[in-house]
């Protein structure tokens, strides 16, 4: 049993930021599943949505905000700089998707790590869950698979997974100087984590097939796109500070 931190008196202060585009079906889901007595804010960044998202996500009780520049790495970081001008910053931030693949109640397993004992960044881990027949495709699976490994031969590090359902103590977020704004943002932050030397952890988490159609597994070209970054990323931070 975890205990909720927010009733403990020196409490971490815990945001949850949601990249979104289009959305509309799904968010309100996400955001309605988030336990709320665990997170002070959710943020909704719309990441150039033409649908109802903004609007949903606002009728769900989140802070909405809207990024034009696209990309899943554009989209949480204007959710990081939100939170940077918080009047209090928080301690801890939270990244899950708004398609709802994810399982927003499972929240305080993906943090407890960062509570309980001192770690940095928790990777929710689809790989060491249960997973919904259909809900990773085969160049998501194979892609996770090559890319851990590489990861663990390059960096030795341990990862099952590019989960994106993760948590993070902000300061050490801000120390990574996150650059990747597309398809490698997830595997820039836990290759820069190895590379700071920070302690990481997985957690099993579940997964759902998503609600809509993927807009980088669904199709083609954003798997191949999706790949090649990845797969570039992991040899460029090799040689790089």
């Amino acid at each position: 049993m975890i205990s909720n931190p927010l009733q403990n008196q020196s409490k971490p202060k815990i945001i949850v930021v949601i990249p979104a585009y289009n959305e509309e079906q799904s968010i309100g889901k996400v955001v309605n599943d988030i336990p709320k007595e665990w997170v002070s804010d959710v943020i909704v960044c719309s990441n150039n949505s033409t649908d109802n998202t903004v609007e949903v996500a606002k009728n769900a009780g989140a802070i909405v905000l809207e990024e034009k520049q696209k990309g899943y790495g554009w989209a949480c970081m204007k959710g990081i700089n939100y939170a940077n001008k918080m009047e209090i910053k928080p301690d801890v931030i939270v990244f899950l998707d708004g398609d709802y693949s994810d399982y927003p109640e499972e929240l305080p397993l993906v943090v407890a790590p960062i509570i309980e004992r001192n770690i940095d960044l928790v990777i929710g881990s689809r790989a060491l869950g249960q997973k919904e027949s259909g809900s990773m495709t085969f160049p998501q699976r194979f892609g996770n698979w090559l890319s851990t490994r590489m990861m663990h031969l390059f960096y030795g590090v341990k990862y099952s997974d590019l989960g994106p359902f993760r948590a993070i103590k902000f300061d050490k977020l801000l120390q990574l100087n996150m650059s990747e704004m597309t398809f490698g943002w997830t595997i820039e932050m836990q290759i820069k984590a190895a590379k700071h030397k920070m302690k990481s952890c997985e957690v099993p988490v579940n997964y759902k097939v998503r609600i809509g159609e993927s807009k980088v597994s669904g199709t083609i070209k954003g798997a191949v796109m999706a790949g090649v970054k990845i797969i570039w990323s992991i040899f460029k931070y090799k040689f790089v500070k």
